[in-house]
């Protein structure tokens, strides 16, 4: 950012800083004794809620997003009015600017300040928007993906060489749930949910979905998994990664795919079911092949500042009731050669035991009869990754619960009449998360080495950032629309610490990419 601009937020903050010091409390309670409110309707002044949407727009034009969703999807005979980048675009901005549905487009194009935001004349009304997600089919759906892998190898071009290390993809499955009954290719769950059942796969590095597949509500959760993951090695490795490893829980453990995968140089860590023939050869290892495991990640030094840690409510209610209540007592691991009957070669698997305890209120009653097993299998050999990394790393893939918990905030969601189109709106409703996410990986940390350090912080908070926290404290900054000249001037009408955030993403959006 400019001089002026870094001098007034450093003055807003100072300003700011001062106002919520308790030390500078003038003596006044209660505090919210608002005077007698009136409303006007302003004249020639402009505003919006959404001040940070500029940003995300000045994002999508540096990285060329409208020219590759226009080469890649081909929908409209006719561009009267708007083509597909404007379809595309304006349910993800929708989704940016506080919508929440397609029904919401309604405000979005009835707010004159917005429409003066994103300069445009008119957007596309839910209806219209509803016809162009169903004018998909399949195909479709997969050039979108390509344009938005596309446009994602750009912002990985932008970051370090250490990026590049290793790809994480992660896939998993999930419910969309609906009751409508007209909704094409639903289906019911074992748990009984109707709806549809989304595969996710993600790049757990930055925690992008790479490529999301829309199946029926009764489709198994590995279903089409094996290509997809084929489709995201490919991705990462035509970007530039020189590793890549894929994890999964049970149901994506395909062994019928493990050979291909090890002579790919793919490597890969999945759960797999305590099945009982590994069941019998773990309860077969001697005493010696066991490990204590002891801690699952390193303890942190407690800080000047930390609290003190609060007590444990929950268990002592069930300790006063005399619940039954079941303890781990600790956790044992081993691991041994086998080879699966799709597999022409033998991989190691992993085995963690858990020794479980059986209490009511103080007594303890007895262990569980039997040890409660977990198993792991990778072709990642001892001394690359030891026995205690492979639990940890298989363990880690449980974020991705997170990343789909994220896109239904979103994206993960069926407000059309059929299962393609559904696809369709859930593909382009997830570039409001991938904006979310260049925006952060845009950020080249420059400056003084406490200025880099702020900086990358402030870029690792904003890929990691929950997608409505992202959009209420980054994005959500009332604004004054100005047009001046050929440029348009989001004037900011009030300050908060996320607004250096949001002018953070504006100044490294305005630089030129690396090629």
């Amino acid at each position: 950012m400019n001089a002026k601009l870094r001098r007034q937020a450093r003055a807003r903050k100072r300003k700011m800083l001062h106002r919520i010091d308790p030390a500078q409390w003038s003596g006044a309670s209660p505090m919210i004794t608002p005077p007698k409110i009136g409303y006007e309707l302003a004249g020639k002044q402009q505003a919006i809620a959404a001040g940070g949407i500029g940003a995300m727009l000045q994002l999508a034009k540096q990285l060329g997003l409208r020219g590759e969703i226009n080469r890649s999807i081909r929908l409209l005979k006719v561009h009267l009015p708007y083509d597909e980048a404007d379809h595309v675009l304006n349910i993800a901005l929708n989704l940016l600017a506080g919508g929440d549905c397609l029904d919401h487009l309604e405000d979005r194009r009835c707010d004159e300040a917005y429409l003066n935001a994103v300069d445009a004349e008119r957007v596309p009304d839910p209806t219209t928007a509803g016809d162009f997600c169903r004018r998909f089919d399949t195909v479709d759906v997969h050039y979108l993906m390509a344009a938005y892998n596309r446009i994602r190898e750009k912002a990985w071009k932008q970051q370090p060489a250490e990026f590049f290390d290793c790809a994480m993809i992660e896939a998993d499955g999930t419910q969309v749930e609906t009751s409508a009954e007209k909704k094409q290719g639903i289906g019911i769950n074992y748990k009984g949910q109707w709806g549809y059942h989304p595969l996710v796969v993600t790049l757990a590095n930055t925690r992008e979905p790479l490529f999301i597949a829309n199946r029926s509500g009764n489709r198994p959760s590995h279903e089409h998994a094996a290509f997809y993951f084929d489709l995201a090695v490919e991705r990462c490795r035509d970007a530039g990664f020189r590793k890549v490893v894929l994890r999964g829980d049970t149901d994506f453990a395909l062994t019928e795919s493990f050979d291909r995968w090890d002579g790919d140089g793919v490597e890969f860590v999945f759960g797999v079911d305590a099945m009982p023939n590994l069941v019998k050869i773990a309860e077969k290892l001697p005493e010696s092949a066991w490990k204590r495991l002891t801690r699952r990640r390193a303890s942190k030094q407690p800080s000047a500042s930390s609290r003190a840690k609060r007590g444990r409510f929950k268990q002592q209610v069930v300790v006063e009731n005399g619940y039954r209540n079941k303890k781990l007592a600790g956790e044992r691991i081993a691991e041994f050669d086998y080879q699966p009957g799709k597999c022409g070669r033998a991989y190691r698997v992993v085995v963690l035991q858990k020794e479980v305890h059986l209490t009511r209120g103080q007594e303890r009653l007895f262990d569980t009869e039997e040890p409660v097993y977990f198993f792991y299998i990778t072709n990642v050999a001892k001394s690359t990754k030891p026995t205690r990394q492979v639990v940890i790393d298989a363990n880690a893939r449980c974020n991705q619960e997170n990343n789909i918990a994220q896109l239904k905030q979103c994206a993960l969601r069926a407000p059309l009449n059929d299962l393609v189109s559904n696809w369709a709106y859930m593909v382009i409703a997830s570039l409001a998360w991938n904006l979310k996410v260049w925006a952060g990986l845009m950020i080249k940390p420059s400056g003084r080495p406490e200025q880099k350090a702020e900086q990358a912080a402030v870029k690792s908070g904003l890929i990691h950032m929950d997608f409505t926290t992202f959009r209420d404290r980054v994005l959500m900054v009332p604004a004054q629309v100005i047009r001046r000249g050929r440029s348009l001037v989001y004037r900011l009408l009030s300050y908060r610490p996320s607004v250096d955030a949001l002018l953070l993403i504006h100044n490294n959006t305005r630089r030129p990419l690396r090629c």
